[in-house]
């Protein structure tokens, strides 16, 4: 699996960040990722879960915030996750058809492990992000079930993560280019603790020809610069003791390392962040009264660094990792992988 570091295309800054030991949304203690792909006969689609922690997620929920970068998207239980600030379900990202059967994996999957779900105490809130992989895949095929979530939920686990063109990322293609899934993190140091915070994205998005690298130059895709109707889901995750206010900040500067590619978030794009630490969790039947701890603001510039650099190269990971793909109409998405390699400077 080749990374913009391979290929020499993201290098640390003065004031950067250093990465985790993985450099993946994994380096987060308790977060694990897992994939579930569907290729051949016209499709390229597929399914992947974020694990928030290996506890039950609705016993044990996760103090999380969304922002809606640009709306243009077709998600599941987002509206909660904003009024209420928790997520208690793992998170599952697929193609744009695919949000109610993952939806309905998610609730069969708490119901089972939590009877009481919708009876006895509330009902569970699924959460399921999207992006539109039609150009590759046959989307009308509604290939994606609620089996294939199961599967991807029960590969998922801790360690390296996959990368490019699987689960979700399988028919996603960005600035002209083939992509998919990409991840990256940011160590932190902050009043003598060391913290971690990682990204996991599902690019699809930005024009041909837009994609600035971070040495300044412009890949050419060689194909049209059509108008930009793609998305980007991504995932911040956090160990970060950080308010509801603070994580919700921390969140919207994923915006900032999109920006920082090129992107202008179109008309037709959906680009959505979603951010959740795994400190001071929310137990369902807690107590009447929790303290949430959280950093003093004047160190709040480190976690929105680590949620910019972290997304703007976990983006460049899922385009390095991605191999050149033809499209469902004819039209090639070749790899930035192969661009670099024929362009070194």
């Amino acid at each position: 699996m080749t990374t913009a570091r391979d290929l020499h295309l993201w290098s640390d800054g003065p004031n950067s960040l250093a990465p985790g030991p993985l450099n993946a949304i994994t380096d987060v203690e308790g977060v694990r990722v897992g994939h579930h792909t569907l290729s051949g006969n016209g499709l390229a689609t597929g399914v992947t879960a974020v694990l928030p922690h290996g506890d039950d997620p609705f016993r044990l929920k996760v103090r999380a915030a969304v922002e809606i970068i640009n709306g243009f998207g077709k998600s599941a239980g987002l509206v909660q996750v904003a009024e209420l600030g928790t997520i208690e379900t793992p998170l599952l990202l697929t193609n744009t058809f695919g949000v109610s059967a993952c939806t309905e994996a998610l609730v069969r999957r708490a119901i089972a492990a939590n009877p009481a779900i919708g009876r006895e105490t509330s009902t569970v809130n699924a959460v399921v992000l999207e992006c539109n992989d039609g150009a590759i895949s046959d989307i009308q095929a509604l290939a994606v079930t609620p089996q294939h979530a199961d599967q991807a939920l029960d590969a998922a686990a801790s360690g390296p993560v996959a990368q490019g063109a699987v689960g979700a990322g399988t028919g996603m293609t960005a600035f002209g280019f083939k992509a998919g899934i990409g991840t990256a993190s940011r160590k932190m140091r902050i009043g003598g603790r060391d913290h971690m915070l990682g990204a996991l994205v599902l690019a699809n998005f930005g024009r041909a020809g837009d994609l600035v690298l971070p040495d300044g130059r412009r890949p050419d895709p060689r194909g049209p610069a059509a108008p930009e109707k793609g998305s980007v889901i991504v995932l911040l995750a956090t160990d970060l003791p950080l308010s509801d206010r603070q994580l919700q900040r921390v969140t919207r500067r994923a915006g900032a390392g999109l920006a920082r590619l090129g992107a202008f978030w179109g008309h037709g794009s959906g680009d959505i962040a979603l951010g959740f630490t795994t400190a001071d969790p929310v137990a369902h039947d807690g107590p009447d009264f929790q303290s949430v701890a959280r950093i003093a603001d004047r160190h709040i510039d480190i976690p929105f660094r680590a949620a910019t650099e972290a997304t703007q190269e976990a983006v460049l990971n899922a385009l390095c990792a991605s191999p050149a793909t033809a499209g469902r109409s004819g039209r090639s998405f070749p790899s930035l992988a192969d661009w670099a390699e024929a362009n070194r400077p």
